[in-house]
């Protein structure tokens, strides 16, 4: 029992985002979306930075890692990201210039709607 319980699995660290232009990356997710920048150090084996950025107090990061052969942008990516306002941030983000999907409202179910970053990759946002 003893090495089951070391080599359980206990959170989930981060998501990698594959993108193109490491720089222009960290401008949307943190100036625009609002996420800290929380590690950012080269790293030569992957040709560019290891960056994590995350909404402030998260336990889990988007690793915005840099595109190759085997990570290619333009992916949906599967993160739900929350926000008190749907509404409002959809409204900034469309004022922003970013790709957004229609805000969607259906009964019973918290307001939401899709977006995407500079490389194309797919964030959906739920209230």
């Amino acid at each position: 029992m003893g090495e089951q319980a070391s080599t359980a699995i206990t959170g989930i660290r981060t998501v990698g985002v594959p993108v193109t232009d490491q720089d222009r990356a960290v401008a949307f997710y943190v100036d625009v979306l609002g996420l800290d920048k929380r590690f950012d150090a080269p790293v030569e084996q992957l040709g560019g930075r290891w960056i994590e950025v995350a909404p402030a107090g998260a336990a889990t990061t988007i690793a915005l890692v840099p595109a190759g052969p085997d990570a290619k942008p333009g992916v949906e990516t599967g993160i739900r990201l929350t926000v008190a306002d749907a509404a409002a941030l959809h409204e900034k983000l469309v004022e922003h210039g970013v790709e957004v999907g229609e805000l969607l409202r259906w009964p019973g179910v918290p307001p939401m709607f899709g977006l995407r970053d500079p490389d194309g990759n797919g964030l959906e946002v739920v209230e």
